[in-house]
C-alpha cells in the first residue's frame, strides 16, 4: 500500500464512484461514475436535493461504505486496497467524521464522549477529557462537560459530537449538516472552528449542508443531482 503523499496530491482522489443499493428485486445506482478531487487546506461543501448521493459519496469518501465500482485514495492511500482492520486503524489516524446522529455513548459524560478518539490512540484519560474540554470550551459548551448526553440539548449534542471529530486533529474532517440543528450564531462558531482545526495547507475538509447561511464559507461548492455532479465551482449557480 502507498500512503506516501506528493506536495500536489489531492487530499482526496476519486474515480469511477458507483454505488448501487438493492432493494427488493431491483437494484437502484445512487451515484453514477463520480470523478473528482477534494483539495488540501480547502472547505469544501456538497450540496444538492435529498436523494442525490451527497451522504453516500462522503461516505464512500472516508471509508465507510464501500463503492459498488470506482477506487479512492485519501492522502495516496487506496483506502479499498486495505484490509478491514488496517482501514479502521487509518480512519482513527486521519479522519474525523461529524455525522446528522450524533452517535454519542449514553453512559459517558460529554467530555469522555468528546475525548474518545485520543482513548482509542492510547492517550491516559485524563489528559484525553482535559484536551476535550478546551475543545468544548471553544465551542461555548465547556460548562456540560461533565453532563450525561440526556442532559444536554440537540445543539449541545451537535457540539459534542463536533469537538469528538476534531479532538484528535485529523487530517480529513467530513461533516453531515454539522450546523443544522444550530442558531446562526452557534453555526458560525462551529464553521470558524472547522476552519480553524480542518483547514490547513496539509489538511482538508468536506462539508454536505442545506444551509445557505453558511455557503459564503466555502472554498468550493460541489453540487449533486441524481447522483452525479453537475456544477463545480467557488458559488452556488445561479439556478440552486
Amino acid at each position: 500500500m502507498n500512503s506516501s503523499m506528493t506536495k500536489d496530491q489531492p487530499a482526496i482522489c476519486a474515480r469511477a464512484i458507483t454505488r448501487d443499493f438493492t432493494a427488493g428485486q431491483s437494484t437502484i445506482r445512487v451515484l453514477h461514475g463520480i470523478d473528482t478531487d477534494i483539495q488540501s487546506g480547502e472547505m469544501t461543501y456538497v450540496v444538492g436535493e435529498s436523494g442525490s448521493g451527497k451522504t453516500t459519496l462522503i461516505s464512500i469518501m472516508c471509508g465507510i461504505l464501500w463503492p459498488t465500482e470506482g477506487e479512492v485514495r485519501v492522502f495516496g492511500t487506496d483506502i479499498y486496497g486495505l484490509t478491514d482492520t488496517e482501514l479502521v486503524n487509518f480512519r482513527l489516524q486521519n479522519i474525523g467524521f461529524i455525522f446528522q446522529q450524533y452517535n454519542l455513548i449514553p453512559s459517558i459524560d460529554a467530555a469522555a464522549n468528546a475525548a474518545v478518539p485520543l482513548i482509542a490512540q492510547g492517550m491516559a484519560l485524563e489528559t484525553a477529557r482535559a484536551k476535550a474540554t478546551e475543545l468544548l470550551e471553544k465551542l461555548n459548551i465547556g460548562d456540560q462537560a461533565k453532563k450525561l448526553p440526556n442532559q444536554l440539548s440537540g445543539g449541545q449534542q451537535q457540539g459534542v459530537a463536533i469537538a469528538r471529530a476534531l479532538v484528535h486533529e485529523p487530517r480529513l474532517v467530513v461533516c453531515d449538516e454539522p450546523t443544522a440543528a444550530l442558531d446562526a450564531s452557534s453555526g458560525r462558531r462551529v464553521m470558524d472552528l472547522l476552519r480553524e482545526v480542518a483547514v490547513a495547507p496539509d489538511r482538508a475538509c468536506i462539508i454536505v449542508t442545506h444551509d445557505n447561511r453558511i455557503f459564503d464559507l466555502a472554498d468550493r461548492i460541489l453540487v449533486l443531482e441524481d447522483g452525479r455532479i453537475t456544477h463545480d465551482g467557488t458559488d452556488m449557480p445561479d439556478d440552486h
